[in-house]
């Protein structure tokens, strides 16, 4: 049997001013201009340029929409859009001005493919049909690094499948022998020994070349392991003739295809803040593509100013007029959204310089002080979510380099003194404890948390190896060189 209960709720619901709040608040300053852009081409009353002296709009604060409805009441205040300069022309803080039409294009470098560069090369080749497409499955079955992981009998059965090719295992491998002939060196291999040959084979043939071709053909496993007494012993070469072979592999590119194989386009970091240093003062700016000059358009205001002079009952010109009344509430909403993440941004960046103030100051690591995100939220008085929406994809220019804010957030590390130190000042002078170590021997994990120790970091053995392995610094035993 059916039950019909009538219960009240009260729940918390984000307004679509605050979704896009949010979402506008997370984007970094690269993305910006292309939402700008994009709301522009939907909302015809959003327009990007300096507004003119005498045109003049209003905000309409405290009105509520609800749907289509309310907009055909009779109730529109054509002064509300017509007697206000609060958005009109409105200028984010941050402008630099100055700026031409070409300085606010997004420094994108655009490239050619991997696979096209490759295709370019089999285009060169003297090959017939049968070759030249097994030539264009095999560089299609090149993954992002560069290598070739399918079984040379799995193309063959794609060739047969797909193109009705019947080829055998012998005649894709002498095509893919010529493809590994292509740049980059040491493309198209089936794994890393063959890669790393492959780049050595276009080498002067002299005898260091030689032994590290043998030494990766016959060793390959010793040689990954740092077993370097069995290499020497097996080869019987000295010390110095083995460090010349070893430091000629080292060299090499393990990764040919790159961080550019599939990809045609490459983006390069824009600080969204500017911290300059004006004789000892920090001064703070926002990018100046944070600061657009949005505007109202002018043409909507003649429409209401046609509408006001006009016959009010007619329905047609109301209807438009109820078109263009929710077209500029989604400008000024956008605008506002707009101010609200500049200001936003502004205040966490201040917060983080106060923090942060002796880093900045002279750029040295240690000067970092243990900082997270409830510190700041608590600081400028927003909640944890804010904050970590600004520091997950924003950077900072300082006259040190480029940081992301992430950086500057970190946890504390215990000290004798009974002061916290940032765990970023604690990897650092644990980088520079290896840096110094003596390569014949390097220090072990337990070694380092002995030296930390002796210098006053309460840290543990656990601790050095998570700090070693976000640093990218390998164990000791690979650490070691002849």
């Amino acid at each position: 049997m059916q039950r019909l209960d009538l219960r009240q709720l009260l729940s918390q619901k984000l307004s679509p001013q605050q979704i896009q709040f949010i979402k506008l608040l997370q984007i970094p300053t690269v993305e910006l201009e292309a939402r700008i852009k994009e709301e522009m081409e939907i909302n015809p009353a959003l327009e990007e340029g300096r507004e003119e002296a005498d045109t003049e709009y209003s905000d309409t604060e405290g009105d509520d929409y609800e749907g289509e409805e309310e907009y055909g009441k009779d109730d529109i205040d054509l002064n509300d859009y017509l007697n206000d300069d609060e958005i009109s022309g409105y200028k984010m803080q941050g402008d630099r001005g100055g700026e031409d039409e070409d300085d606010r294009e997004m420094p994108i470098a655009v490239t050619t493919s991997l696979t096209d560069n490759l295709m370019d090369q089999l285009g060169f080749l003297d090959l017939d049909d049968k070759q030249f497409n097994i030539g264009m499955q095999l560089i299609g079955s090149i993954d992002n690094d560069g290598y070739i992981r399918r079984e040379l009998s799995s193309i063959a059965n794609d060739l047969a499948f797909s193109q009705n090719i019947e080829t055998s295992e012998e005649e894709i491998e002498q095509v893919l022998h010529m493809i590994q002939t292509f740049d980059p060196a040491g493309i198209a291999a089936r794994d890393l020994p063959e890669c790393l040959l492959l780049q050595l084979h276009r080498r002067e043939q002299d005898a260091t070349t030689v032994l590290a071709e043998r030494i990766l053909s016959e060793t390959f496993d010793e040689f990954t392991k740092k077993h370097y007494s069995k290499i020497q012993s097996k080869f019987g070469v000295t010390d110095e003739e083995l460090k010349k072979a070893v430091d000629v592999i080292i060299k090499l590119n393990p990764k040919p295809g790159g961080a550019g194989a599939g990809m045609s386009r490459v983006q390069y970091i824009i600080p969204d803040f500017i911290l300059t240093n004006e004789n000892g003062q920090l001064q703070l700016s926002l990018n100046s593509r944070n600061a657009p000059d949005l505007r109202i358009s002018r043409s909507y205001a003649d429409m209401f100013d046609a509408y006001d002079k006009s016959d009010k009952k007619d329905k047609k010109l109301k209807e438009t007029v109820t078109f263009v009344k929710q077209k500029l509430d989604a400008a000024k909403w956008f605008i506002d959204a707009i101010r609200q993440r500049q200001n936003t941004l502004l205040r966490t960046m201040e917060s983080i310089i106060k923090y942060q103030h002796e880093f900045f100051q002279e750029g040295d690591e240690s000067k970092l002080r243990p900082m997270i995100l409830k510190d700041i939220a608590e600081d400028i008085g927003m909640d944890i979510s804010t904050v970590s929406r600004v520091a997950n994809s924003k950077a900072v220019q300082t006259e040190f380099g480029i940081y992301p804010l992430k950086y500057f957030f970190s946890e504390g590390i215990a000290t004798d003194s009974g002061e916290d130190a940032s765990s970023r000042e604690v990897k650092h002078i644990l980088k520079e404890i290896i840096d110094k170590e003596s390569k014949r021997k390097p220090l072990s994990d337990e070694k380092i948390e002995q030296i930390l120790n002796e210098k006053g970091y309460n840290i543990a053995r656990r601790t050095v190896a998570k700090y070693r392995e976000q640093l990218n610094i390998p164990v000791a035993r690979l650490r070691k060189e002849l």
